[in-house]
């Protein structure tokens, strides 16, 4: 019998765990790794296998420790075993030392000695350790072994097999983290080795993680291989904007040029993965088409290169005389490619203007409203119990994120809902995949769910993670789903997945519609009609981006002047009377705020291209010229002002804590969301409803001017399952009309069994011809009919 002591307030953990390492006595929790608590009381024990973010393997052995047994001391694997309550470890001891000096020297008996023109050399493991813990010299001296090198396999990787010590971290990561098992070990014995499987390559949206955590340079990325060593390079820790999860990365330039990103592990977002979008478009940045100086419109249209106090004195201009009209001739569409302190000064400008219409969104997104809702961060939406998805396929937009849920449902610590038209990355580990035609998401949910999902999600906590499912759907749609399921699991934390880098931040800044006024279609509507006399856009290109290509169109072609501040002369930008070049990432300072509400830093490392500028500098030069004052001279003391201002931002003020994990934004008091019924026409027999969502790889600027990431867009292309290719009456990859009420595009027909039947899929923004020709912004679904050639 156990007797409680009542006067005795002190809990005892059960899953505390003491031990004693190298005469220290550590604290670990049950469970935990040998190697993991030496890491926690800073005994370093050499390793080349281990990571903490996967399964342990032993493969290496050379995190051989001495362990207190009960037939004395004996030698284990640190990184296989677990800490025991009492447990003495040494890991200095010199049975250790010779042990660890043999399997090194066995590493590198085959290892080449190229260490000079090595990438991987200065910041090696194998170096480091064979310096600190291996036995001086070899007493090998025969041949080492050679193979072809290096062998790439994949668009961005290659291989090198000579250096490659079997560690299998690369082969873990791809199969447990990524779930793209397309590289692994070959052949036996000494033969073994590293390789993809034939005629396969290893086409892995996070390939380069494996380059990163390779502790050799058996796995070098091509758009850093020979840029640097380093030792030459300088680095400082940002945050990544490519899309809204805001990963954790260290940004290295050398010469002023910027040439790797490498993942940072932070536990609240990507424990130290990057997506090789989010890793490789640095090139963007370097390249030789960016905007370096302002531009001015001629009168025979022709762009014209001027100074800044030129330029600006045009904008001002141009804004002067709509605003002398009325402020509601004016607008301002997108702001999410920048900071929070660029959209708050663009805000602060509105304001001052007087300028109502503004959306960070270019038609693409859903509304503000559901910030509103309560908020589940990463962790919360990832440890809920079930974690319904109404969002558009997470590997494609918004790939770290994927990761982390994908983790979860591996491992069965929860539940994975998935209710979508098109089969995403995650149905394969979805618990339940509820398949929906397009426009019917809402009713299906409101009709009833599986009895069994719904005493699933009434079993304890619920996570929603929604975004835009479809592009050629409305967004209200996505919004009606959402409210039925809020009204199945009224205790479940929404978590937005917009896919703009800094979009959350932006709206929350103030680039939103204001008083009821006009959102991008309606701000483009406006301009077609002839109502907008002065458009300004914030690295926004609508021709691009707007689903709905003909309003893009007409609203551009409407607008009497069109500001534009950008990185590249985009097709939106060349329509421009006044172009200004805005500093890209890596050129400035600032914070950015991820999809969960996160602040964090984004930091300057390189010099801005040519003479381009911060768009909040931009912002308050303007502000100035029209007689105006932001009253900010500083990035820094924009932040404050920012954090004074928006009480969500007030945060911020910690500036230490925006350097590493960053910071949760405050969230305003929840609001409820109304159920209501969306009328959508029964699609008719003959037509296919179209299912639009994104691609990693697709036409964005930050990947079109990537040389490494350019050609990996799958082009424009219409997909619909093998069954219906024979009723369209083509063969694979012919071209076929797709005709909708409003305009026909001609695209290549492909297959796949994950298309339903009746409805086809458009990858949207690809390069080729544009499928948003077919799109219309009026319109809750697209159908389409689908013709051969004529």
């Amino acid at each position: 019998m156990t007797t409680v002591d009542p006067t005795n307030s002190t809990s005892v953990d059960p899953n505390a765990v003491s031990l004693t390492i190298n005469g220290k006595v550590v604290s670990a929790r049950k469970g935990d790794l040998i190697i993991a608590a030496a890491d926690k009381s800073n005994d370093f024990i050499p390793r080349f296998c281990y990571h903490p973010r996967m399964a342990p393997a032993g493969m290496c052995r050379q995190c051989l420790v001495e362990v207190e047994g009960p037939r004395g001391p004996m030698m284990v694997v640190s990184c296989m075993t677990p800490v025991a309550e009492g447990q003495v470890v040494r890991t200095e001891t010199e049975q250790v030392k010779k042990a660890q000096e043999g399997v090194l020297e066995l590493l590198l008996a085959n290892h080449p000695l190229d260490c000079p023109v090595c990438d991987k050399g200065g910041e090696c493991p194998l170096q480091d350790q064979a310096f600190s813990h291996g036995p001086g010299e070899s007493r090998y001296v025969e041949e080492k072994r050679h193979y072809e090198k290096p062998i790439p396999i994949s668009d961005n990787v290659f291989l090198d097999r000579e250096r490659c010590i079997l560690c299998d971290r690369c082969t873990r990561f791809a199969d447990e983290v990524a779930g793209d098992a397309l590289i692994s070990f070959t052949s036996r014995g000494n033969n073994t080795q590293v390789m993809t499987f034939p005629d396969e390559p290893f086409s892995s949206y996070f390939s380069g993680n494996t380059v990163q955590i390779c502790p050799v340079g058996a796995l070098t990325a091509k758009p850093y291989r020979f840029k640097a060593r380093p030792w030459d390079l300088d680095q400082t820790e940002s945050t990544c904007t490519t899309c809204s999860v805001g990963c954790r990365t260290v940004v290295q330039s050398s010469r002023d040029e910027l040439v790797r990103y490498q993942g940072v592990d932070i536990d609240p977002v990507n424990w130290g993965w990057l997506c090789d979008r989010g890793r490789f478009n640095f090139e963007s940045v370097n390249s030789q088409e960016r905007l370096t100086t302002p531009y001015v419109k001629d009168e025979q249209g022709n762009h014209i290169a001027t100074t800044w106090s030129g330029a600006l004195d045009a904008a001002a201009r141009m804004l002067r005389t709509s605003l002398a009209v009325s402020p509601e001739s004016v607008a301002i569409i997108g702001g999410a490619r920048g900071t929070n302190e660029d959209a708050f000064a663009w805000a602060q400008l509105a304001d001052a203007m007087g300028v109502h219409q503004r959306d960070a969104q270019l038609a693409d997104g859903l509304p503000a409203e559901v910030f509103a809702l309560p908020q589940a961060t990463i962790d919360e939406a990832v440890a809920a119990n079930t974690i319904i998805l109404l969002s558009p396929d997470l590997k494609e937009e918004i790939p770290v994120l994927y990761l982390r849920v994908r983790d979860v449902a591996q491992k069965r610590k929860s539940k994975v809902v998935e209710i979508t038209s098109r089969p995403t990355g995650l149905t394969p580990s979805a618990w339940k995949s509820v398949l929906v035609e397009p426009g019917k998401i809402a009713s299906t949910i409101s009709a009833g769910l599986d009895p069994v999902i719904v005493k699933q999600i009434g079993s304890g906590s619920v996570s929603v993670i929604v975004g835009r499912m479809n592009l050629a759907e409305s967004a209200e749609s996505t919004v009606l789903a959402l409210a039925e399921i809020l009204h199945v699991a009224p205790q479940a934390k929404v978590l937005p997945v917009l896919r703009r880098g800094n979009v959350r931040g932006a709206i929350t800044a103030g680039l939103t519609p204001q008083q009821g006024a006009a959102d991008t279609d309606e701000i483009l509507e406006l301009a077609a009609a002839g109502k907008i006399d002065t458009l300004v856009l914030l690295g926004a290109d609508p021709l691009s981006d707007v689903p709905d290509a003909d309003l893009a169109r007409r609203g551009l072609a409407g607008a009497r002047n069109i500001i534009s501040i950008d990185t590249f002369m985009t097709p939106s930008t060349s329509q421009a009377d006044v172009v200004l070049p805005a500093a890209a990432f890596g050129e400035k300072n600032g914070t950015t705020t991820n999809l969960e509400g996160r602040i964090s830093n984004v930091a300057q490392k390189i010099t801005p291209a040519g003479t381009s500028r911060p768009d909040w500098m931009i912002a308050a030069e303007l502000a100035t010229a029209l007689g105006k004052d932001l009253g900010v001279g500083s990035v820094e003391e924009l932040t404050t002002k920012l954090a004074n201002t928006v009480p969500q931002f007030a945060p911020a003020m910690n500036s230490k804590a925006l350097r590493h994990d960053g910071v949760l934004m405050n969230h305003p008091t929840p609001l409820t969301l109304s159920r209501t019924t969306l009328p959508v026409q029964d699609r008719n027999s003959y037509d296919y409803r179209i299912v639009s969502f994104r691609k990693l790889y697709d036409g964005a600027v930050g990947t079109a001017k990537s040389p490494s990431l350019a050609h990996l867009a799958i082009g424009a292309t219409v997909v619909v399952h093998p069954l219906d290719l024979a009723r369209i009456g083509v063969e694979l990859g012919a071209n076929v009309q797709v005709i909708s009420t409003k305009a026909t595009a001609v695209l290549p027909v492909t297959t796949s069994e994950d298309v339903l039947r009746g409805t086809a899929w458009l990858p949207f923004n690809q390069p080729g011809n544009d499928a948003r020709e077919i799109f219309d912004a009026r319109a809750d679904i697209v159908d389409v009919r689908i013709e051969k050639l004529t």
